[in-house]
């Protein structure tokens, strides 16, 4: 088993530490080889960001996707940018109001992350939620090995608020998953 993982946004939307959690709850809380590798544009904050994760129940021998199995976009630009490389069956999260141009010809799983995450008082959470939703969507990850690793990742006085929004996140993607 081998699966790539792309989450894309701007910078400052806490894509790269979604990626970090996703490679963490893998590797560390399950019993998965990952990798995680990131890059985003000169300016850092507003310009396109992108965080890969390949998970592997063997070595990794080579770092960065070469066929993206999930894709998790937050912003109109990285969804532009970083869709190049998708497959008829690659699974596709995005929030339809940050990427409102995403009808592309395969289904797309439409979670309103950014508004939860603004209901539970904080938008800076958006990419918590989505990373809920997409461990309910995706199904690779267990979601307690997910959620241990947000609350091993995040501050101690954002524990609570991360948390919420972690199982917001799961609730979301559920619903999601049903109306697909």
């Amino acid at each position: 088993m081998k699966k790539e993982i792309r989450i894309c946004g701007f910078g400052g939307q806490g894509v790269i530490l979604a990626g970090f959690i996703i490679g963490k709850a893998a590797s560390v809380f399950m019993n998965y080889n990952a990798v995680q590798s990131q890059s985003y544009g000169p300016e850092a904050r507003g310009g396109a960001a992108r965080s890969e994760v390949i998970i592997s129940d063997e070595k990794i021998g080579y770092p960065r996707p070469t066929s993206v199995d999930l894709l998790v976009a937050m912003s109109q630009e990285s969804f532009d940018t970083y869709r190049n490389d998708l497959r008829d069956d690659t699974v596709i999260v995005v929030d339809p109001d940050l990427v409102k141009k995403h009808e592309i010809g395969q289904p797309v799983y439409k979670i309103h992350a950014q508004r939860i995450a603004e209901e539970l008082g904080n938008k800076i959470v958006t990419n918590i939620v989505m990373v809920g939703a997409a461990t309910s969507i995706f199904k690779l990850l267990d979601p307690e090995a997910v959620r241990k690793a947000v609350l091993d990742s995040v501050p101690s006085r954002f524990k609570e608020l991360n948390l919420k929004a972690f199982e917001k996140g799961l609730e979301a993607g559920k619903n999601a998953l049903k109306g697909l």
